[in-house]
């Protein structure tokens, strides 16, 4: 095994992992998680008739205080802005610039297109799901909120029958397993990762000395983690709305100046956009060419990962909430693949479109500031760079609370304290790793984890038309 300065050379343990990991994400990445994922928010979206529609408007006043009763103070620990802050610190992230060009760079432009399905069925999924976190959640004296798919599975279930009394618990286990293993994946590892690739290459590190610098971006981004995270969710909460709208004006307006420049290049964009999600890309430049199949599967996996609708996460945030109205609180959430992916993403890739180096040959992170730094010379570069940083400090520090609502289940609370240390630990490990292996293990986790929160979602998803029927007709 390689040596990198007097430390073990992880890239090489990683590089390792490769073929496995790889292998397992395109077996879990298969035909039936796809059918599965979309099939839910189709069922979803038909059973509470369109909802991402109808309530799209009240979710945006909600949020901004207008139902709020001064006179009467909710249960929970974070109100309406901060709990949508910190949730989508965790979904706006690294996969609104690495994930996006991924996606690109092995899908094809055409991939863009099933990022916008994956969010627009996805609007609905996180309805149900922030909405049932707050219909099935438990608040304990000292205020501390239990809440998220682990709780509704168990609580929710056993109201359906015989047969969900006899998986509530068995699966609410194993979706608070495979988000405190998830946690370590999409959470810290790729956040970390691509932040240390994406200043190694704007400081045009050496080979020699990429371990260095690596180690240094790993340690701290680790220890500014951990002095947050030792906070608990207020803390998080506080810092998220702070961060989400910082880098979503730095990021979103250097985005809209790009377009303004090159106005006349969008519609050819989209053009192809639309062609290539039905038509296989061909080969070109530095692109290997894609299948409508590949273009699909690429789309769908990295719009999962950026939004995280199917997956289970948000709703832990969304569970502390200070709302006693289930539908209200998934109003709220279901904005955030509206804002993650609709919008955000789809800047990202117009600005890689409309910038023509698409089929460059270069991934990741990488791309997109390429794609900046063409028509913005200099700024753009470092503007990904100043993103990337804010993005994924952001994100870390909300996934280090789903991995530990998951412990907590599991463990009790005194395991938090515990999850926390060893979170921090892989946070710095994730920067020292290499790129594929991080994303790969990421997807798998990712996938697991969105299997129990799916099938609570299906079985409870009567109980979610009843209430929002019923809240539409109060409304």
């Amino acid at each position: 095994m390689a040596i990198y300065g007097p430390f073990m050379d992880f890239r090489a343990f990683s590089d390792a992992l490769n073929t496995v990991l790889g292998n397992v994400s395109d077996v879990v990445w298969g035909l039936p998680l796809i059918v599965l994922i979309l099939g839910t928010g189709i069922f979803l979206t038909l059973r509470l008739m369109f909802v991402q529609l109808r309530g799209f408007f009240h979710g945006g006043a909600i949020t901004l205080g207008r139902y709020d009763d001064p006179q009467h103070r909710e249960e929970g620990q974070l109100n309406h802005f901060q709990a949508l802050s910190a949730a989508l610190s965790a979904t706006v992230g690294i996969g609104n610039i690495a994930g996006v060009a991924t996606a690109i760079y092995y899908g094809g432009p055409g991939a863009v297109f099933w990022m916008w399905v994956s969010a627009f069925f996805g609007m609905a999924i996180k309805y149900t799901s922030c909405s049932l976190a707050v219909k099935y959640r438990e608040i304990e004296p000292d205020g501390n909120v239990r809440g998220g798919p682990m709780y509704f599975i168990r609580m929710g279930l056993p109201q359906t029958g015989r047969l969900g009394r006899a998986v509530a618990g068995p699966l609410a286990f194993a979706f608070a397993l495979l988000t405190a293993i998830a946690a370590f994946g999409a959470g810290n590892m790729v956040q970390s990762n691509t932040l240390a690739h994406q200043i190694v290459d704007a400081f045009q590190a050496s080979n020699e000395m990429e371990w260095l610098w690596r180690l240094i971006i790993g340690l701290t981004i680790s220890s500014l983690v951990g002095v947050v995270i030792i906070g608990g969710v207020k803390r998080i909460g506080h810092v998220a709305s702070i961060l989400v709208p910082v880098m979503a004006v730095l990021y979103v307006g250097s985005a809209l100046v790009v377009m303004f420049m090159h106005a006349d290049k969008i519609p050819e964009a989209f053009r192809m956009i639309f062609t290539y999600a039905f038509n296989p890309t061909a080969a070109t430049g530095g692109f290997a060419g894609a299948t409508v199949k590949a273009t699909m599967i690429w789309g769908l996996k990295r719009g999962l990962f950026s939004n995280e609708a199917g997956l289970g996460s948000s709703p832990m945030l969304h569970a502390t909430a200070k709302e006693k109205y289930p539908p209200r609180e998934g109003f709220v959430a279901m904005m955030e693949p509206f804002v993650d992916t609709i919008l955000i993403c789809t800047m990202t890739a117009l600005v890689i479109l409309v910038a023509g180096v698409w089929d460059s040959g270069i991934n990741g992170a990488p791309l997109t500031s390429h794609a900046f730094n063409t028509i913005l010379p200099g700024f753009g570069q470092w503007m990904v760079t100043i993103g990337i940083l804010l993005f994924s400090f952001s994100t870390v520090l909300s996934w280090s609370y789903y991995g530990e609502k998951g412990t907590e289940y599991i463990l009790g609370s005194n395991a938090r304290q515990y999850y926390r240390f060893i979170y921090v630990f892989f946070t710095f490990i994730g920067a020292n790793l290499d790129l594929k292996a991080a994303w790969s293990f990421a997807d798998i986790a990712n996938a697991l984890q969105a299997v129990p929160n799916l099938v609570g979602l299906l079985a409870l998803s009567g109980i979610v038309a009843a209430y929002t029927r019923q809240y539409f007709r109060d409304k």
